[in-house]
């Protein structure tokens, strides 16, 4: 066999692979039931929010969780912000003995977002009083933008969340906060064409969480290896008490700590769970930089994350279908970086050689027609249909040729996905492991018009 045509074997597999793995996460996602709720009195609830620079928000956040949840406690890691964060979680802590401030100063702080939750997760278990029930503390991490719906805490006492004693995790939904932004509409000329740009990256974003996300964290409630993200995050406190005995802390050193913190609750022997019914709302990016930045970040620490395949194999709390979707996931970036010099490869050498043999390129065109459409349906149609489930699911109302718009438009988005992981790629080579904090929207804000001024 030519290297040619190993190539193309190569590119035949990863294609069925890819088009199975789209098959396998629609149907379940669109055959889903609600969810049963539980009784939030059962348990007792702590929130982790780590900050950083946060005075934009956290107050809002601060009242709103108060509000909707009296049972919490709310534990506020200032990760030695340089604004008034501090200040704000301090006069609240004097008002409301259920709120909570954890300082960090430098050197030690801001080391990573898994530091500041291992501050939070010390700090809580030396205020415990000895005999609780460890099993019944609930811990939940939210941004410091993050909204809960209503239903977050009797989702999470739920039979099928942590009213499971084998349930060591729970990861809600997650929604954009900022789709009606005021401040993205209006304008002139190329103001106008921004703002109308950063529409289109809040809907895109709010399309991606909302169905090909939730859509994956459907089949992994199959395979039991449910992703937890870095907002809406319910761990069980006697969970992370077999992290911390076994590895030293609950937390650890990857970019994507959430993930990783998913694998080691697996590899303690405890079931992750996802919530649907339930959700956290935070902000979308508005602003392509940011958005790499931030996806950057995230894919960095996947690949990172790639070291645990070995124990994952190797573990017998990992079923044979477990072990495969993790490892998919996993090395999901490796094949994108392939994916890179295959497709565009195959494709010229292809076109080289169907010309020269048909005589020219039209000639080769018209013998080979059937490749456009080929293209369309492996290329285009696998990412282009969510459009259309997200208008069914989210916004039904709306006419289904937006729909259809909306897939068209996540098609050209998903193409952000090779930028960030060459930029992942060039980080991991170079031994890079700095966390670089995404601006909120309104810092974003106030920093524009600094600069216009």
């Amino acid at each position: 066999m030519s290297v040619l045509e190993s190539a193309q074997a190569l590119a035949f597999v990863l294609l069925v692979v890819f088009l199975s793995y789209i098959l396998v996460i629609l149907v379940p996602f669109l055959r889903r039931k609600p969810d049963p709720e539980g009784d939030p009195d059962s348990f007792s609830w702590h929130v982790f929010i780590p900050c950083r620079d946060e005075e934009v928000v956290i107050g809002e956040t601060l009242g709103l969780l108060r509000k909707q949840f009296p049972e919490a406690h709310v534990w506020v890691v200032d990760d030695d912000s340089d604004d008034a964060t501090a200040d704000i979680v301090d006069a609240a802590s004097l008002r409301d003995s259920m709120i909570h401030l954890v300082r960090r100063r430098r050197p030690l702080a801001r080391t990573g977002k898994g530091d500041a939750l291992n501050a939070a997760y010390r700090t809580l278990d030396d205020w415990l009083p000895a005999g609780v029930d460890r099993s019944s503390v609930i811990v939940l991490v939210v941004d410091a933008d993050g909204h809960l719906a209503d239903n977050a805490f009797r989702q999470a006492a739920g039979p099928l969340a942590f009213g499971d004693p084998e349930v060591g995790a729970a990861q809600t939904a997650v929604w954009m906060s900022n789709l009606e932004d005021p401040s993205l509409e209006g304008g002139t000329g190329l103001q106008r064409l921004k703002k109308s740009f950063g529409r289109y990256l809040v809907l895109m974003q709010d399309m991606e969480f909302r169905t090909t996300i939730a859509a994956m964290q459907s089949l992994r409630r199959h395979t039991l290896t449910v992703g937890l993200g870095g907002n809406g995050q319910f761990t069980r406190l006697s969970a992370l008490d077999v992290i911390a005995k076994t590895s030293g802390q609950p937390w650890h050193g990857a970019l994507l700590e959430d993930y990783e913190l998913a694998i080691h609750i697996m590899l303690g022997g405890y079931k992750t769970v996802y919530m649907h019914d339930t959700h956290v709302a935070q902000e979308a990016l508005p602003d392509l930089r940011r958005l790499l930045t931030q996806r950057t970040r995230w894919c960095h620490g996947g690949m990172q994350c790639s070291v645990y395949l070995k124990r994952i194999f190797e573990s017998p709390y990992f079923s044979n279908v477990g072990a495969i979707e993790s490892s998919y996931f996993l090395v999901q970036p490796f094949i994108q970086i392939l994916g890179l010099v295959l497709w565009p490869t195959l494709f010229i050498t292809m076109v080289a050689q169907g010309s020269l043999t048909m005589g020219s390129f039209g000639a080769w065109i018209s013998a080979a027609w059937f490749i456009i459409p080929l293209i369309f349906a492996t290329g285009v149609l696998p990412f282009a249909l969510w459009g259309l489930v997200y208008r069914k699911q989210v916004t039904p109302e709306k006419n289904f040729m937006l729909g259809v718009l909306w897939g068209f438009g996540y098609w050209l988005y998903m193409y952000q996905n090779y930028v960030t992981v060459l930029r992942a790629t060039y980080r991991l080579i170079t031994g890079r492991q700095g966390w670089a904090k995404t601006r909120r929207n309104q810092e974003a804000d106030v920093k524009l018009l600094a600069k216009e001024a």
